[in-house]
């Protein structure tokens, strides 16, 4: 394991850790992998039921969309705090209590009655969200010997891409046939799946790390964990100011038809799936070589989109390259920032998790200003200049790859 304390040392401590890493908990990784499916699915849900969402409760379509604010906005508060609150506490015991909270939240969304009761089920939603998040690279640290994290982290991120792809289309369906309501019920159900594996297959998992505000001020004065946090807030801002604004690009400068995008946006989904192994491959040997080809290939299709994004198969072919591209950067910055801080494995995934809710935050701002201003191409551009300035920073400072 990596960690900064000499296990040998510590009789105790030694048994600890090979009891830990001796062999591979994969039921349990799985589970973790259920879990974030199950909380990025109830996530995207209202992005496919909005309209109908706002009929029912009787608000606009604007209100309803601050539910889906509402989360980011707790998430990026929750990540580096859960770990701090709960720093005493059992992880599984933790864990358990966040999946509960995401089927309280589905509960609660699928019998608002107001608009006020839809909003408090999304606060509870990022509170797990975030803590979950914080925790995740932390968990799988213990649950499978060090050689095998890469791996592990890519099988729990699968649950992002098959969520990516299936949730909008799959909560748009279920709506459209039994009323929007039955959607999030049917995500309730899942949240009991998730409960259920995690506890049969998370073993106790006692506290390790010390969290605290100080603890996390500390670690924004190591010079990695500086390097990372700068990286994905330039890299994902990036990112999500060419992806928030790919449907006015395809509408207005591409200029297909509803049907094609929505074509269009399940080739990403897929790539993305697919991305996310290739970019575990390549973490396995650096993680630096993983965020730089993912940064280098996103420009690339920036720059695809911005010469040629009028013509429809090569704007098709470089947004399904492009979501296989932004497959390495979850994986990378994952490893990146846990073997830059292994003896405060979750604060410093909390601090991840907020530099990337700020990233995705900033880069639909910057990427709107930039719409307005010049038009729908202007989404791919502010991409290629904030993911050009975070490639050559990872490039140039990010962690170099082990002997």
């Amino acid at each position: 394991m990596n960690d900064t304390t000499c296990p040998t040392c510590d009789p105790l401590l030694a048994a600890d850790t090979t009891s830990e890493s001796s062999r591979a908990n994969w039921a349990g990784i799985t589970s973790l992998a259920l879990g974030v499916f199950g909380l990025v699915t109830a996530e995207f849900l209202p992005a496919s039921l909005l309209t109908a969402m706002a009929t029912d409760l009787n608000i606009s379509v604007g209100a309803a969309g601050q539910a889906v604010t509402a989360t980011a906005l707790v998430g990026a508060v929750a990540a580096p705090t859960i770990p701090v609150l709960t720093r005493n506490l059992d992880r599984r015991v933790v864990l358990l209590a966040l999946s509960l909270l995401l089927l309280v939240s589905n509960v609660l969304a699928a019998t608002a009655s107001s608009f006020y009761v839809l909003l408090f089920a999304r606060v509870l939603l990022g509170v797990a969200l975030g803590g979950f998040w914080s925790m995740s690279a932390a968990l799988a640290m213990r649950l499978v010997p060090d050689h095998l994290f890469a791996r592990a982290m890519s099988v729990i991120l699968t649950g992002v891409s098959i969520a990516t792809v299936c949730a909008a289309p799959l909560g748009a369906y279920i709506g459209d046939l039994w009323g929007w309501r039955s959607a999030f019920i049917a995500a309730g159900c899942l949240s009991v799946v998730t409960i259920a594996t995690q506890f049969l297959a998370i073993p106790s998992l006692p506290p390790k790390d010390n969290p605290s505000l100080r603890i996390l001020f500390q670690l924004l004065w190591r010079t990695n964990v500086r390097v990372a946090l700068l990286a994905v807030i330039l890299v994902i801002s990036g990112h999500f100011a060419g992806f928030t604004y790919i449907r006015p690009l395809l509408e207005d400068v591409t200029q297909v038809s509803v049907s094609a995008i929505s074509a269009i946006l399940l080739a990403y989904g897929i790539g993305g799936f697919f991305g996310n192994f290739v970019g575990a491959f390549i973490v396995e040997r650096s993680e630096r070589y993983a965020i730089a080809f993912g940064g280098l290939l996103v420009i690339a299709m920036a720059i695809t989109l911005v010469i040629a994004g009028n013509v429809a198969s090569v704007a098709a072919v470089a947004i399904a390259l492009w979501g296989f591209a932004f497959g390495a950067f979850p994986i990378g910055f994952q490893t990146w920032i846990i073997r830059a801080a292994p003896d405060q494995a979750e604060g410093a995934g909390g601090l991840l998790v907020a530099a990337f809710q700020i990233a995705i935050a900033s880069g639909a701002i910057g990427g709107g200003l930039l719409v307005d201003g010049i038009g729908a191409l202007g989404g791919p551009v502010f991409a290629i200049i904030a993911v050009s300035l975070g490639t050559l920073l990872v490039l140039s400072f990010g962690p170099r790859a082990k002997n």
